[in-house]
């Protein structure tokens, strides 16, 4: 369940999370850098990262455990997010739940507000 003014990590997409940063060997110092960027069949497109360097005007989250990080033109279209995490037979890998999001492509990589 998202809340309205945070952006939130669900618990599958927790677990994948620390998986990958263990892969990568990110300490703790890393963080889920996510944002919004133009283009895309729908107009915007999602974009999610690992970081260790906070910007001026980043809005922090914490959620299971984890910072969540987004820029603040970003968190304008991305308020109330939830970032999921699908390993099933239609497709596998991160997912944004986007209650801002008017339209979105088959893909679920862009969007439309």
């Amino acid at each position: 369940m998202t809340d309205t003014g945070n952006i939130t990590i669900s618990e599958k997409a927790t677990i994948k999370v620390k998986e990958l940063m263990k892969e990568g060997n990110l300490g703790n110092d890393y963080f889920v850098r996510v944002s919004v960027k133009g283009g895309g069949c729908s107009g915007l497109t999602y974009n999610m990262d690992f970081d260790n360097e906070r910007k001026d005007g980043d809005q922090v989250f914490e959620s299971n455990g984890l910072n969540i990080v987004c820029d603040l033109k970003s968190f304008l279209y991305l308020a109330g997010t939830e970032l999921d995490y699908s390993d099933g037979l239609n497709g596998k890998g991160f997912n944004f739940i986007n209650p801002n999001a008017t339209r979105s492509c088959g893909c679920g990589e862009s969007f439309a507000v």
